[in-house]
């Protein structure tokens, strides 16, 4: 049933009005009006919340090293730090379209392999965020993982990181990059490539800089150098990009994603875009209806108050970085931890101190406009807390460390989100 909300013309009167009278009316009138526009709002955003709640996936559940449940922290508050893993599952089953070929179901199918995995710290002030990518590559003690239904998984001396989702699932993953980190991680989610391609939609493209032109036939991708705005399955094949970008490696993808990320960010964060309440439901639907998030990540009230911390954080507090790696002695075709560069990280993210990054953007970006790289300071601090007056550095340009703030050694890349940079093709 429709209600007309058309407000009809008062009839005409001659002669002037008492002020006293005029106000009755038109404030009656413009109450009435806001209440058509708060039901109607209201309506809407009722309608908003239950479809996004429905779209959450079934939650996968989440356990310690020692086979307990993970029980998280408060967040949101003020005081308190957040820790997420996000794992990009390569899995094409039920992906439909051009992944439900039998080929590319030999490829990678069922629980599949972590081959993008992410964590994210936010500080306890909210005030940085550093985001570590894992390498797919990296070859690395892989513990016993419990599981939900009781059991345990066997540890491994050294394995392919990326093996650890189809070992034990999502809490293998979890506590493989914990012992990595030294941080404790209480939420965590998958995303599958149905993700990227909704998010990219959601915004209305991504856009991205490239320094020369990419082609990968293994992804079906084939773009221009300049300006490109990437949506829906290009945004795809773009963050897959391996064999196009850069060296070719798995290292040169991550600088890519980190490109791609950063530029998302940027996008979300620009006028008209988080103002936007269609965009805001747009996003959430995305995220959704393409995440599958742990047990302590399924609440839509913990989702909406890990998104109000973050943010607080300024783009060029948002830091990207390779897990510190160096090439495997056995094999050339895998990495191994870097020890000086892991030191380093542990003690940032364990004393809950920024990072300042004084190494290169990563072998498959470039700076958009080059700068002199900052100079590294001689004795690293994880003790002091990082002040929230400091101006943001211009565009390319890596911030110049301070007492505040651990200084990763220069072989160690990434880019904060603030940072204007360029794919490089092979």
């Amino acid at each position: 049933m429709r209600h007309s909300s058309v407000v009809r013309p008062l009839p005409v009167r001659h002669g002037r009005l008492p002020a006293r009278r005029a106000r009755g009316p038109l404030a009656r009138l413009l109450a009435s009006t806001v209440a058509v526009v708060l039901l109607a709002v209201g309506g809407v955003a009722a309608y908003a919340v239950q479809d996004t709640v429905r779209s959450l996936k079934p939650s996968i559940h989440l356990v310690s090293a020692s086979g307990k449940s993970v029980t998280p922290p408060s967040v949101g508050a003020e005081s308190g730090a957040v820790n997420i893993l996000l794992a990009g599952t390569d899995t094409r089953t039920g992906q439909g379209g051009q992944f439900s070929s039998s080929s590319e179901l030999a490829g990678s199918s069922g629980a599949g392999n972590n081959d993008v995995t992410m964590v994210l710290h936010l500080s306890a002030d909210h005030q940085h965020a550093t985001v570590i990518s894992i390498p797919r590559d990296l070859m690395v003690p892989i513990p016993s993982c419990p599981t939900s239904g009781g059991g345990s998984t066997s540890p491994q001396d050294s394995a392919q990181f990326n093996t650890t989702l189809s070992t034990g699932g999502l809490s293998c993953v979890v506590l493989t990059a914990e012992a990595l980190t030294g941080l404790t991680i209480p939420y965590a989610a998958e995303i599958s490539f149905d993700g990227v391609v909704a998010m990219s939609n959601a915004v209305g493209g991504v856009p991205v800089c490239l320094a020369t032109p990419l082609t990968d036939p293994y992804v079906g991708l084939k773009l221009p150098a300049g300006q490109q705005t990437l949506v829906g399955s290009q945004a795809l094949a773009f963050v897959r990009s391996r064999h196009g970008v850069g060296d070719g490696s798995d290292l040169g993808r991550i600088s890519n994603q980190q490109l791609f990320l950063s530029s998302l960010l940027r996008t979300m964060t620009s006028a008209g875009v988080l103002t936007n309440p269609l965009t805001l439901y747009t996003l959430a639907k995305a995220a959704t209806s393409n995440l599958t998030l742990s047990d302590t990540l399924d609440s839509p009230t913990t989702i909406v108050s890990i998104g109000l911390a973050l943010k607080s954080v300024p783009l060029s507090d948002f830091v990207f970085l390779q897990y510190p790696s160096m090439t495997d002695p056995e094999n050339t075709n895998r990495v191994v931890p870097e020890p000086t560069g892991v030191d380093a990280l542990k003690q940032a993210l364990t004393t809950d101190t920024p990072v300042v990054l004084t190494g290169t953007t990563g072998s498959g970006t470039e700076s958009a406009t080059p700068t002199p790289t900052a100079t590294p300071s001689t004795t690293p601090s994880a003790t002091a807390t990082p002040g929230s007056g400091s101006t943001p550095p211009a565009a390319g340009s890596t911030p110049a460390p301070t007492s505040s703030a651990v200084t990763l050694p220069s072989n160690v890349t990434g880019q904060t989100a603030a940072q204007q940079t360029c794919t490089k093709g092979n």
